[in-house]
């Protein structure tokens, strides 16, 4: 084959070996074959079988075609499957994708790829880091740099990039010394040095472009792992600065209950016993609507307790299909306790707190409104970025933007001397025990 002709194929194989393996990770079925350390027998063959049937087709077109030899890329997808599934990954794989050539004659492929895929799944074994493996540069000089760094400090002479590159010379070199008396398919030009350089050059290149492309999606899944577990941490932190600001406030109301009305301060801490047996027996951080108001029954039991029933009343205008939905724990606990403690408490004759819930256009409407003193327009600018209203709104405030975004808001609205209304809506969330599944991953894809 003329030089010219072959340089044009080398160039076309790692075209489709880009092809090819940016098309195979975008499945989801094959990145989570793909990217386990651990596999069982079952997910070894289904990834043999995600990497083996595209590459037979590719060398069924080169024997039947003849003319598009680029489209074989057996020896090196073996190598591949070999380094990432190990030996028994890499054998099969090796088989499977030499079956083509052996029906058309070239026999000894079978035993040449079957060779590769077990030297190279034995080769995975050698790695102490496998990272190594994802992050495989076909430029060795950067390898052999990264040696002699790492041998500074404290000698240590093996590198699993060097191996893996040797490794790879070796085997095309093997490949080209077995066709000469065998048949098998390889490229190669006996006349001309530099073509037989480049020749090889292509099978490290077409296996470190693979790699690099599979490096680079299971990159990006660790980082949206990564930013899922931060926004998961991000959301049980504010929820947890919630919690301590209300056992504080009931903890002091127990205290002036003590001096003058033992019994009732029993009956308080029986109440508060049942709250914390929920905080402490779970920690999801959603709950049906209906936990919530049976949770906010037990507070406000207290809170009656602490104001006299003459002084504080509470009116629930409450839609049952809306109970069902799901919404943030701890979520009505720092509205109601913002509405007795800056709208109720300075006034003499107390008041009422009404709690409202119903559906309406596809959202969930949540609202905390009392009759108190209300805020002036000084305090309602104060209080836009809810920083104003205390720890806990701030923090209803921040949940919901970590949890939902845009898709949810908490507005307020209050007339000095008539009273404030908080309203949240929400997207619907039908009942669950816990996190709906996926809603991290949604919220982190939302985001970007």
């Amino acid at each position: 084959m003329e030089p010219r002709l072959i340089l044009v194929n080398l160039l076309v194989k790692l075209g489709v070996a880009a092809a090819v393996s940016s098309s195979l990770v975008r499945s989801l079925e094959f990145k989570s074959l793909l990217f386990r350390e651990e596999r069982t027998l079952r997910q070894k063959i289904y990834l043999v079988l995600w990497f083996g049937l595209p590459i037979m087709l590719g060398v069924w077109i080169r024997l039947s075609q003849k003319s598009f030899l680029a489209s074989d890329l057996s020896f090196e997808t073996t190598l591949l499957l070999g380094v990432i599934g190990g030996r028994w990954a890499g054998a099969l794989g090796g088989m499977l994708m030499s079956v083509p050539a052996v029906l058309y004659g070239e026999w000894a492929t079978l035993p040449f790829l079957l060779l590769c895929g077990f030297v190279c799944g034995q080769l995975r074994t050698m790695a102490h880091d496998k990272d190594d493996i994802w992050s495989f540069s076909p430029f060795i000089d950067l390898s052999i740099y990264r040696l002699i760094r790492r041998n500074l400090p404290k000698p240590r002479l093996f590198d699993w990039q060097i191996m893996f590159f040797v490794t790879v010379v070796v085997l095309r070199f093997l490949q080209i010394q077995v066709a000469r008396s065998f048949p098998i398919f390889v490229l190669q030009s006996p006349d001309n040095l530099w073509v037989e350089v480049a020749i090889y050059a292509a099978s490290i290149i077409a296996i470190g472009i693979e790699l690099k492309i599979f490096n680079s999606v299971r990159i990006q899944i660790k980082l949206e792992e990564q930013e899922r577990l931060l926004l998961h941490a991000r959301m049980e932190a504010l929820q947890n600065q919630i919690n301590p600001h209300f056992l504080f406030n009931t903890l002091n109301s127990i205290s002036s209950l003590v001096r003058f009305d033992p019994d009732m301060a029993r009956e308080v801490i029986s109440k508060l016993a049942t709250i914390l047996r929920r905080l402490l027996s779970t920690g999801e951080t959603f709950a049906p609507l209906r936990e919530e108001f049976e949770f906010i029954d037990n507070y406000l039991d207290i809170e009656v307790v602490r104001f006299g029933r003459d002084k504080l009343r509470v009116v629930k205008e409450l839609d049952p299909a809306s109970l069902d939905v799901v919404v943030p724990s701890m979520l009505l606990q720092p509205l109601i306790e913002n509405s007795i403690k800056h709208g109720l408490s300075p006034k003499v004759e107390g008041g009422s707190i009404y709690l409202r819930s119903r559906l309406s256009d596809s959202r969930l409407i949540i609202e905390v409104e009392d009759d108190g003193v209300g805020m002036g327009a000084a305090q309602l600018e104060e209080s836009s970025s809810w920083s104003g209203m205390g720890i806990g709104m701030a923090n209803i405030s921040e949940r919901l933007q970590v949890l939902y975004g845009d898709t949810a808001c908490m507005t307020i609205d209050s007339h000095e001397g008539k009273g404030t209304l908080i309203r949240i809506r929400l997207p619907l969330v039908e009942a669950a025990s816990s996190v709906p599944e996926g809603f991290y991953e949604e919220r982190s894809s939302t985001r970007r």
